[in-house]
Parts: structure tokens; C-alpha cells; sequence
């Protein structure tokens, strides 16, 4: 049963209910055992980057400083919104309190935004590096890198909380269903009993900020391209476009899903193709950076078996 409290002469909504997931007898054990997997996938490949990326002297340089601050977001990320996901598909309640999904609003957007603002630190580093090689380990100091992620983090809780407060304002009075497979802006304001024609303002900051990092982003890329093709030796040109690749492959994926999603404005897509997309930046993308970081990564995997082999020879010992 859905909450609701009565406020003057209007029952006011308490509880939102997620009306995309299956019952568990029609199929919601079907996609249930898959997430499950996938995020089983997402929290250890992107731990054991995060531990490796610290242990291992080797990979200690900017570039793979960036990736596991990465990885570290996209656990927290996935975290907002996987076991909720998973909870609803096993369970009779498939609700959320109003709370909680303000909460879940706030952490999944600031989160993503701060992994927009590091993936444009990322574009920044390679450009420097590939660009001036000379003057790259004088500009990308650690001190700088240590300052790129705050302030990322620093955009990515600042920007949201003014929009959360704002919808944390609203009356909701019914329906109480939501449309999609976690809180977002659009479904929860669609449920408010009220004008949220400050919606158009809201859309208009969420292009500003997708637009801002992708076109940053982009130039970078396509100066880096330039160079790299302008390049005398081959094997510098391969080796420059391998370690740009695996940055291309996850900035294209998660800005690509992304603008689908936020930058359509007065456009409508069916409740179908609105889950199909958020698939896609919510499990697909983050499920796939770790097999792009790593498995394409000569570096990383050197460092991921020698982590493992450390482990098993301390095992070795003790046993």
C-alpha cells in the first residue's frame, strides 16, 4: 500500500512506486540474476582498479590517478541506484519514500556530473601530454590533479542541490507512479500537482553543463588527433591513439547515453526506449569501464597480474 498523509484538505503522496519492474512471477527473477551479476562486475572491477591504481608504483602518473578516481565515482554512482533496482525487482513494495528519492536524485546526478568533470580532466591530461610532451610532468604536478577532482566534486554536489531543494518544495498529490527504473527529474516533476514550468530552466542548465564537457572534450580529442596523425613514427602514432582509445570508447558512451536522455527537451519517448537509454548510463556504461581500462590497458593488466600474484604468493606463505 502507498503512504499518504493528509495535509488541509489534500492527501499528499509519501511513497513513489517504480511501475516499470515485472512482478518476480512474470519475469522479475529473469532480469534480477543478470543485475545482480552485472553489479557484482561493476563494485569489484572498478574496486580492484582503485587498489591497483594505489599499490602498483608504476601506474602512479596523472592519467591513471584519473581512472581510478573514475572508478571510484562509478561504485558510488551504480550504488545509488543498482540495489534499489534490485530490491524492487524481488520485492512485493517497489516503492521509494519521497526522501529517499530525493536522495537518490541528488547523489546519482551530483555523482554523474562529477564523472563529466573528471572524464574533461582526463581529455586535459592526454592533450597536454600528447601536445607538450616536454612541459607535461611541470603542468600535470599532483598537486593539480588533486585539484581537478575537488573541484569536480565541488561542481558536481554544488549544481544539483539548488534543483533538489527546489522539487523538495513541491506537493505531490497523485498518481504516484514512476515511470522509470529509478528517480529522475523528469518522471518525479511529472508526478508534482503543481506548475513546473521552471522545468525549461532546469532543462536548459542540464544542457549547458552536458554541452560545456562534451565540446571541451571534444576539441581536446580532435587537437590530440591532429597531432598524433601528424606523428613521424608509426609506433608513436599507434601507441598514442591505443592509450587515447579506451578515453574515446567511455567518453562517447557516457556522453552519448546521456545527451539522448537530457538534451531532447519538449521530445517524448516511450516508456520503452526512456529505460532502454537509462540502461545504458546506468549499468551498461559503467559495467563496460572496467573491461575498457583494463583489458585494453597493456599497464593496467601487467599491474592487475602482479597485484594477483603478490596475493597468491602472500597466500603461499601463510599457508
Amino acid at each position: 500500500m502507498t503512504r499518504l498523509e493528509t495535509l488541509g484538505n489534500q492527501t499528499m503522496v509519501t511513497e513513489f512506486l517504480f511501475s516499470v519492474f515485472p512482478p518476480l512471477h512474470q519475469g522479475g527473477l529473469l532480469f534480477f540474476i543478470p543485475l545482480l551479476l552485472a553489479y557484482g562486475f561493476i563494485i569489484t572491477g572498478n574496486l580492484v582498479i582503485v587498489i591497483v591504481v594505489q599499490l602498483d608504483v608504476a601506474l602512479h602518473t596523472p592519467m591513471y590517478f584519473f581512472i581510478s578516481v573514475l572508478s571510484f565515482l562509478e561504485v558510488g554512482y551504480t550504488t545509488t541506484t543498482i540495489p534499489k533496482m534490485l530490491s524492487s525487482l524481488v520485492s512485493e513494495q517497489k516503492t521509494i519514500s519521497l526522501a529517499g528519492c530525493l536522495l537518490q536524485m541528488y547523489f546519482f546526478h551530483s555523482l554523474g556530473i562529477t564523472e563529466g568533470c573528471v572524464l574533461t580532466a582526463m581529455a586535459i591530461d592526454r592533450y597536454i601530454a600528447i601536445c607538450s610532451p616536454l612541459r607535461y610532468p611541470t603542468i600535470m604536478t599532483p598537486k593539480l590533479c588533486t585539484q581537478l577532482t575537488a573541484g569536480s566534486c565541488l561542481c558536481g554536489f554544488l549544481l544539483v542541490l539548488p534543483e533538489i531543494a527546489w522539487i523538495a518544495t513541491l506537493p505531490f498529490c497523485g498518481p504516484n507512479q514512476i515511470q522509470q527504473i529509478f528517480c529522475d527529474f523528469t518522471p518525479v516533476l511529472s508526478l508534482a500537482c503543481t506548475d513546473t514550468s521552471l522545468v525549461v530552466i532546469v532543462d536548459a542548465i542540464h544542457a549547458v553543463e552536458i554541452v560545456a564537457s562534451f565540446l571541451a572534450i571534444a576539441l581536446s580529442y580532435v587537437r590530440i588527433i591532429v597531432v598524433i596523425l601528424g606523428m613521424p613514427s608509426a609506433e608513436g602514432r599507434r601507441k598514442a591513439f591505443s592509450t587515447c582509445a579506451a578515453h574515446l570508447a567511455v567518453f562517447l558512451l557516457f556522453f552519448g547515453s546521456v545527451a539522448v536522455m537530457y538534451l531532447r527537451f519538449s521530445a517524448t519517448y516511450s516508456v520503452f526506449w526512456d529505460t532502454a537509454i537509462a540502461v545504458s548510463f546506468v549499468i551498461l556504461a559503467p559495467f563496460l569501464n572496467p573491461i575498457i581500462y583494463s583489458l585494453r590497458n597493456k599497464d593496467m593488466k601487467d599491474a592487475i597480474r602482479r597485484f594477483f600474484c603478490r596475493r597468491r604468493r602472500a597466500g603461499g606463505v601463510r599457508g
